[in-house]
């Protein structure tokens, strides 16, 4: 039954930022960040995997099916949009609300210790 609760609901599409860290805890599902490498090296959620967006589609068939699946990216537009065609393919995949700005607005940890939040990227929406 405890499995159960670590698993995100089916109908849910974004998961809080305090949901996302108990599941990294749990190590049940695959967290990824879709932001770019150098937004990524200024500061992630630790234990996560780094996959840029340009890159997911490709890096895909990594990833494992039989998991859930979380992305996230700065502000939660790209990794919404990465979880819902993820989902349109049948995955298990959830976006983390507010991305990474929220995670840290909570006080949640970042990889490196005086790790950060970059700045907006050029991207559209994010």
């Amino acid at each position: 039954m405890a499995a159960e609760a670590e698993t995100p609901a089916a109908e849910e599409t974004e998961l809080a930022p305090e949901r996302v860290a108990e599941l990294v805890e749990s190590g049940d599902p695959q967290v990824i960040d879709v932001r770019s490498d150098d937004e990524h090296v200024a500061g992630h959620i630790p234990g996560t995997r780094h996959i840029a967006l340009t890159a997911l589609q490709d890096e895909s068939a990594g990833l494992d099916r039989e998991r859930p699946v979380v992305l996230y990216c700065r502000s939660g537009e790209r990794s919404g949009a990465a979880a819902q065609a993820f989902r349109a393919s049948g995955w298990d995949a959830r976006s983390m609300a507010g991305g990474l700005v929220a995670w840290a607005e909570k006080g949640l940890p970042l990889e490196p210790e005086d790790g950060e939040v970059a700045p907006r990227s050029n991207l559209p929406g994010d």
